[in-house]
């Protein structure tokens, strides 16, 4: 059943001016046209609508009756597509995101704020995750889309990729690999490692690579998060196996260095990811976009001074943020 709405419109403004000319002017129709949707409009119902001369134009019984429903009915449909308009060019609306905790905690603050200037309107949900459970919120439909540490390419997800680091091993500037600069997997034989359990994004990549390398999979200590790993390497107790820090840290504090794993160089990836085939609301959609710009980055690579025998001195707490779980 197609309804007539063009015919409601008409029938509509027809009533309110009381002339089918002024009518068919404001609709930049010809008077034949606008006869033709009200003939359309008065079939479909099976009623007649209007009773016109060549001198006035006036409402029948039906007509008048019908009148408050056309008018409801043109006002509503008006005001939802001018409310959809303002979603769509405005990106109006809420968002739901998920986001492994540190990037939330460290890189999210000024882009939220960046956001909020320009969708005043918006709200924003941040749901702070680690490793797959930031996938699975985005899975089961809790969040938009989140940030999360990519392990596998998955059919019903999308990823875009932000950015590429490649682990490293920290540990305390005493520590008898401190100087090294670099170490191989299998050189870790021995070392009281600290390794991150629970649901942490790397700790795949990171069990896996330490298989290969003839190592347990889980070192002498395990703990649940990035700050507690980076605590017991400050306080010497073990070298902890961590994506490298952002290279814009720097300072002495804490005294921690880190060192670049080779024989392999792995890799860890920090990617938005999304539902596949379901498109993203405007207001998620420019958030999206929004992240994509700010966070894509090259990978981080240590400046020639920081460079050498003595790896890369990390300051303490605010290094502990630029580790990603």
């Amino acid at each position: 059943m197609k309804l007539p709405i063009d015919g409601i419109q008409a029938f509509v403004l027809i009533a309110e001016l009381g002339s089918f000319q002024r009518a068919a002017e404001q609709l930049a129709l010809t008077q034949t046209a606008l006869t033709r949707r009200i003939q359309r409009l008065e079939s479909f119902v099976g009623a007649r609508f209007l009773d016109r001369t060549t001198r006035t134009t006036a409402l029948t019984p039906m007509g008048r009756e019908f009148l408050p429903l056309a008018q409801r009915i043109i006002r509503d449909l008006t005001g939802g597509l001018e409310r959809l308009r303002s979603v769509a060019h405005l990106a109006l609306g809420d968002v739901t995101l998920a986001a492994l905790s540190s990037v939330a905690f460290r890189q999210l603050p000024a882009i939220l704020r960046s956001y909020a200037r320009k969708y005043p309107a918006n709200r924003v949900r941040l749901l702070e995750r680690s490793g797959v459970l930031v996938t699975e919120a985005v899975r089961q439909g809790e969040a938009d889309f989140g940030i999360h540490v990519h392990q596998e390419d998955q059919p019903d997800l999308i990823e875009d990729l932000l950015v590429r680091s490649p682990f490293m091993l920290v540990c305390h500037h005493r520590h008898p690999l401190a100087g090294a600069g670099e170490v191989r997997w299998r050189d870790l034989k021995g070392v009281d490692l600290v390794t991150l359990g629970g649901t942490s994004g790397n700790r795949h990549l990171v069990e896996m690579q330490l298989e290969r390398a003839g190592l347990p999979a889980q070192g002498r200590f395990v703990v649940e998060n990035t700050p507690s790993a980076l605590a017991l390497c400050a306080a010497g107790v073990g070298a902890a196996i961590l994506p490298a820090a952002s290279p814009d840290a720097g300072g002495l504090v804490g005294g921690l260095v880190q060192l670049r794993l080779v024989d392999p160089l792995v890799h860890r990836s920090i990617s938005l990811v999304r539902r596949r085939g379901e498109t993203l609301t405007p207001a998620a959609a420019a958030l999206h976009a929004l992240i994509r710009r700010r966070l894509a980055a090259p990978e981080p690579r240590p400046s020639e001074e920081q460079q050498g025998k003595e790896g890369v001195l990390l300051s303490g707490k605010e290094n502990q943020e630029s580790f990603v779980r």
